[in-house]
């Protein structure tokens, strides 16, 4: 069997791109004494063989999602241990897998898409999935609605239970950037995972009605500008919560401001973003923290980055 095929039918991978990722970063296999070393993804390897991985972080979320929020979340020294999150733009849940690996008590996803979320987020109950709702249009009526909905339901979203263990937004106010959906926005228990109860009940109120506000928002959107979402989720933010968004400027420029092939050619183009991510953030009543290159590259070639703002304490 193809190795890039096997590592994803032995779980070692989520989808053959991942597993592709594993292989430049070294797999070796074996069916006897010998170690041999995988050269390329079409290797045939026996399908018993012993597998291992050179190098594993590729494998230690669901999508490389993961390591990019992972490192963001290193760069701007930011602890989610016990914390309320949303995650806008879930896809097949690499921004919420790393949350929950970090200690997040819960995280409510969303996602204009369906049947993207990884099984194994997907019947955590520390995760609410929302699907087939796009964050432009995101109110706390459609997160209370899904929340009623999913109660009682196998490996949905339970507020008491324990648990075991980036989506794509096309919008037609953005004439040109129609193009395919971009897998690398979203494409092992160490890391901080509290395995112990979670810390959730600040979302249900003294009379069991659930209340949408969180302590952390983070985002991985594609095919729609940040400014447009923004307005819809920072409403949900808590007093002194913090926004923490991947940003793709092909994404936020017009199209005759991007190159061929969706490419942002022009370095100019990456300082208007960020300006005008700023004046959204400050807009909306937000400071902003950071702006930084995502320490994780993209996988199209384009630059990315990461802005993080905090809302205004009560004390503030």
């Amino acid at each position: 069997m193809r190795i890039d095929q096997l590592l994803v039918q032995r779980g070692l991978a989520s989808t053959r791109s991942q597993a592709q990722r594993l292989i430049a970063g070294g797999v070796q296999w074996r069916q006897g004494d010998a170690w041999r070393q995988v050269v390329k993804n079409g290797d045939d390897v026996p399908v018993a063989a012993e597998l291992t991985l050179l190098d594993d972080s590729e494998a230690r979320y669901v999508s490389r999602g993961g390591l990019k929020l992972e490192a963001a979340l290193k760069q701007v020294g930011l602890s989610v241990a016990g914390l309320q999150c949303l995650d806008v733009g879930q896809s097949t849940g690499g921004f919420t897998d790393c949350l929950l690996q970090h200690g997040a008590s819960l995280v409510v996803g969303v996602d204009v898409g369906s049947a993207q979320l990884h099984p194994k987020l997907r019947g955590d109950p520390r995760v609410l999935c929302v699907e087939g709702l796009n964050a432009r249009a995101l109110d706390a009526a459609d997160l209370i609605a899904a929340y009623e909905d999913s109660i009682g339901a196998t490996g949905q979203f339970d507020l008491e239970d324990d648990g075991d263990d980036e989506g794509d937004y096309f919008d037609e106010a953005k004439p040109g950037q129609d193009g395919a959906l971009d897998e690398t926005a979203d494409e092992t228990d160490d890391d901080g995972l509290d395995d112990g109860e979670t810390e959730s009940a600040d979302l249900v109120s003294s009379d069991g009605t659930f209340v949408p506000e969180f302590d952390l928002i983070v985002a991985d959107l594609s095919f729609i500008s940040q400014t447009l979402v923004l307005p819809a989720v920072v409403p949900l933010l808590k007093a002194g919560g913090t926004l923490l968004t991947l940003v793709k400027p092909q994404f936020e420029l017009q199209p005759g401001q991007v190159g061929k092939g969706g490419i942002v050619k022009d370095a100019a183009m990456y300082a208007l973003v960020e300006q005008r991510l700023r004046d959204s953030c400050a807009e909306l009543g937000l400071s902003v923290t950071h702006w930084f290159d995502s320490p994780i590259a993209g996988g199209d070639g384009n630059r990315e980055f990461f802005i993080c703002a905090r809302q205004p304490g009560v004390a503030d």
